[in-house]
């Protein structure tokens, strides 16, 4: 068993990127992320790797382009406006099928927003955020433990596909402190053997290159339909998703990441006055857990979907479900955080039938 720590979310994703043998780091500041560059800063060059905060967001991004490109395991991080402006170089990287590693911890928005937690970057997150059809493998935490856990899976599916790979988190999770464990022995990544595709000095041996663009409309036409074909093994075969107490359920919870943590409250309070609620958690959020969701609706009438956001998430739960239960939406954007014994209030109204008050209010 590994040594228990006790730490802050954002300091356990620093740390569970250089285990997972993370050794470039580019970012640029923006709360509440701060404490995942200021952790790297010292972090990195104790095993060998490097740090560099750079002029802005746009920058960041394009030095993991520059590093990816040779095989390092990279990582950025920012919150929000920050991710937005690195999206034309996740793009490119995605593109380019070079295998970054990122992480948005959320703040309230639109625009500048506020520093609150909050979930409002889902549509971003899980359609390709930049432009030109792509996705992004994202994994959305619940806790501390699994915001450290969580990079090596990342960096195991974005070198297996060539694809870049995301953590989903939000403000709370990244200040709250919690003991965590670590289920990975740390990797040296000198141990690993170079990418086929990585570039280096040739010595006169194979011409190798790297590129996120064709100017021939075939070619570029033929460069997606390959992207399409990867993307489609991912979500056959790299969905997560967590379930609790769906044997007997009336109603199904649907929550990802913080709001999740919440709902789960609410399940074990309301099963204590006989209520039979169950929780469907995505772990990842794309692929999305499509199957799970149309099965448990051959048999349960009723959902209710919990988000810290105006109704995103919601979106692909009813694509899931389509039609064939109810679907009721309890929101709270901006930094407004459900608590437990509200979700089990707007719970006990939809299994009332009574929808006029499902939505939260100021």
């Amino acid at each position: 068993m590994s040594e228990k720590l006790f730490m802050k979310g954002n300091e356990a994703l620093a740390e569970g990127a250089v285990r997972a043998g993370c050794r470039f780091f580019a970012g640029y500041p923006i709360t509440p992320q701060n404490e995942v560059p200021e952790y790297m800063s010292w972090r990195l060059p104790e095993v060998g790797g490097t740090f560099i905060q750079a002029e802005s967001e746009v920058a960041a991004i394009n030095m993991l382009f520059g590093a990816s490109a040779v095989g390092t395991r990279t990582m950025t991080s920012s919150s929000s406006p920050g991710i937005s402006l690195k999206q034309e170089g996740i793009s490119y990287c995605a593109s380019a099928e070079l295998p970054i590693f990122y992480s948005n911890i959320v703040r309230g928005g639109p625009g500048l927003g506020n520093i609150a937690p909050a979930q409002g970057d889902y549509f971003q997150s899980t359609r390709g955020g930049g432009h030109g059809d792509y996705r992004v493998f994202v994994m959305a935490p619940k806790s501390v433990s699994e915001m450290a856990n969580f990079p090596r899976k990342c960096y195991e599916v974005a070198f297996k596909y060539r694809i870049p790979t995301m953590i989903l988190a939000d403000g709370i999770l990244g200040q709250m402190m919690e003991p965590l464990e670590f289920d990975f022995e740390p990797i040296d990544p000198n141990t690993l053997p170079l990418p086929s595709w990585a570039l280096r000095g040739t010595n006169g041996g194979e011409r190798r290159t790297v590129k996120s663009y064709d100017l021939r409309p075939s070619a570029m036409e033929a460069w997606n339909f390959r992207l399409e074909k990867k993307y489609n093994e991912i979500i056959e075969k790299e969905v997560k998703f967590e379930t609790v107490k769906i044997e007997d359920a009336d109603i199904i919870l649907a929550a990802y990441g913080t709001a999740a943590r919440i709902c789960e409250s609410a399940l074990m309070l309301g099963r204590r006055e006989g209520l039979k609620i169950g929780l469907v958690r995505p772990i990842t959020v794309w692929p999305f857990p499509t199957q799970v969701f149309r099965d448990l609706a051959r048999r349960v009438r009723k959902f209710l979907v919990v988000e810290m956001s105006l109704g995103q998430f919601v979106e692909d739960v009813q694509l899931s479900i389509n039609g064939k239960a109810e679907i009721h939406l309890h929101k709270r954007p901006a930094g407004g955080i459900p608590t437990g014994e509200e979700v089990l209030e707007v719970t006990r109204k939809v299994l009332a039938g009574d929808e006029s008050k499902v939505f939260a209010r100021p």
